[in-house]
């Protein structure tokens, strides 16, 4: 069953949402991709999925070390854990194994549970230090790529 996208998936940071979104859209497109029985487009989701959520992982870690949150190495370690997972996944695929239906399962379950317990956890932290809850920087001092994106 594809992931529909609902409102309490939302962290209210929209960068993070829109890349929870674009994961979200990777796990449906692994489902269209196995019903097709295309195991080159099976391949080619998983390979590109993975790799979109390997940037999304070290982005949201970075904001959270940026934030100062306090269990930023736990929530690492949580993301450490599902990529090997996922590697585990990979090795088998890359053995001839059909996985795609297994790894869909596992990534919708994930997913869904990680925004709403795991990345819910840390979004009091990370708003804290967006523009609208900070007084802007000293101009005398360089920015951080934190306060670049937020305009901070």
């Amino acid at each position: 069953m594809p992931i529909n996208w609902t409102d309490d998936l939302n962290t209210g940071i929209d960068v993070i949402d829109h890349q929870h979104r674009r994961i979200v859209e990777f796990v449906n497109d692994l489902e269209a991709a196995q019903v097709l029985g295309d195991k080159q487009k099976i391949k080619g989701v998983i390979d590109d999925c993975v790799e979109y959520t390997l940037s999304h992982f070290t982005f949201e870690e970075s904001l959270q070390a940026e934030a100062g949150y306090l269990y930023c190495k736990p929530h690492k370690k949580v993301h450490e854990l599902f990529v090997r997972k996922i590697n585990e996944f990979q090795s088998r695929m890359d053995l001839g194994e059909d996985v795609s239906a297994e790894l869909h399962g596992v990534l919708s379950r994930w997913l869904v549970n990680h925004i709403k317990h795991d990345d819910a956890d840390y979004v009091s932290a990370v708003k804290e230090k967006m523009p609208s809850a900070a007084p802007p920087p000293c101009a005398e001092n360089p920015k951080s790529w934190f306060q670049k994106l937020f305009g901070r």
